[in-house]
């Protein structure tokens, strides 16, 4: 593994969540992945420097179905998402079922990929593969033709979650972002190293959950749930 990137989020103290005084309602992130696209059953890089797709016919599905469970579930008190189409279809057919407005904030975008947006990882091997080997050892390095690195997308990421959790302090918020965001968002909230981002699997339109505490203190609740897609 290559060199740590330096960790954005704030240094948790030595509490752990659940085990310490009694700190009020946690603020609640539920992470949604967008649906599929046409470029997501091929594996092929899709960010936010490429062509910016739709959901596909089975993306729409999928958002269907997730607005169906949240529905049943009944906890969402607002909606955010990245600006990308396809997190904007997802939340607005979410959104539309809970009656809700959706925000939009710039800072839940996926990472742009460079020139390896629209390719296969297959491709990028072929292509660049030394660029491609640099990328896989450190998260300061850029994909190929000036993308973002994951210490950039980590920063970012860490930025858009401290303002909504100012905006939504004990709210529980359906955050529809992207999968570096997501598995990011997780990554800090259980203080794992970069690497970990290559070791989650996470589907499309799947949920995940954060919830955070008033004392910094963060806990995972739920990672790559896809119940409501069967």
């Amino acid at each position: 593994a290559g060199p740590a990137a330096t960790d954005p989020g704030p240094t948790a103290p030595a509490a752990r969540a659940g085990w310490g005084p009694d700190l009020g309602t946690p603020t609640t992130f539920v992470l949604l992945r967008h649906g599929e696209t046409p470029l997501t059953p091929e594996k092929r890089f899709s960010g936010s420097g490429g062509s910016d797709p739709d959901l596909s016919p089975a993306g729409r599905r999928q958002a269907a179905a997730v607005a169906e469970a949240l529905a049943l579930r009944g906890t969402v008190q607002a909606v955010v998402a990245s600006p990308l189409r396809r997190c904007q279809e997802t939340a607005a057919a979410v959104a539309g079922r809970l009656g809700l407005q959706v925000r939009t904030d710039e800072g839940l975008r996926e990472t742009d990929f460079g020139a390896w947006e629209g390719l296969t990882f297959a491709e990028v091997r072929e292509r660049y593969p030394e660029d491609l080997d640099a990328w896989l050892a450190s998260p300061a390095v850029r994909p190929t033709g000036g993308g973002e690195s994951f210490e950039e997308v980590a920063r970012r990421v860490a930025v858009a979650r401290d303002r909504l959790l100012a905006r939504y302090t004990g709210r529980t918020v359906l955050v529809v972002t992207h999968v570096t965001p997501v598995k990011t968002l997780v990554r800090l909230a259980l203080g794992a190293p970069p690497e970990s981002l290559f070791r989650m699997e996470l589907s499309a339109a799947s949920l995940s959950a954060v919830a955070y505490y008033a004392d910094g203190n963060a806990s995972l609740r739920l990672l790559n749930d896809t119940a409501h897609l069967r």
